[in-house]
């Protein structure tokens, strides 16, 4: 027999549904802005960002689709439409003949660095400037918690 569902009280699901509320707000108008800003979409940003912020303009594909939570179909169709865009190349991995990397070119570079301050902006508009540095430190702590969390459990 199936245990019971652990139904939410109403406080935890006040809290989970104002959570989704603010994320998916948040994740639109900033994805908005940026298709509207610099002409990328907001997959084109992920790819770049997590390309050129982490990745010193390149990673292995596999690498690349973890650090974005993408399914590798997802990371193949966006990269594939984004080499025939010209942002981002692939190259093949010499010690795995079926890995390959994912490497930012220079219209990446200026994509990401022309798009990068008008994101920012937003991301301090919408989000940052609504909460006081207390309240800010607290999310983020917060945040990482859950992350942490989520790290221990089975997908």
């Amino acid at each position: 027999m199936d245990a019971l569902p652990r139904w939410l009280d109403p406080e935890e699901k006040a809290a989970w549904n104002s959570f989704i509320r603010m994320q998916e707000t948040l994740i639109g108008r900033l994805s908005r802005h940026v298709q509207a800003d610099s002409g990328l979409s907001a997959s084109d940003y992920t790819v770049l960002v997590n390309l050129t912020e982490r990745g010193n303009g390149r990673m292995r594909f596999l690498d690349l689709a973890k650090l974005a939570e993408w399914e590798k179909s997802r990371m193949s169709h966006q990269v594939t439409r984004m080499v025939k865009r010209g942002l981002v190349g692939r190259e093949e991995c010499p010690d795995d003949g079926r890995g390959a990397f994912i490497v930012a070119t220079p219209a990446g570079y200026k994509a990401i660095e022309e798009a990068a301050p008008q994101h920012v902006e937003h991301v301090r508009r919408l989000f940052i400037d609504a909460l006081t540095s207390n309240q800010l430190s607290t999310f983020g702590r917060l945040s990482q918690r859950v992350l942490d969390h989520m790290e221990k459990q089975p997908d």
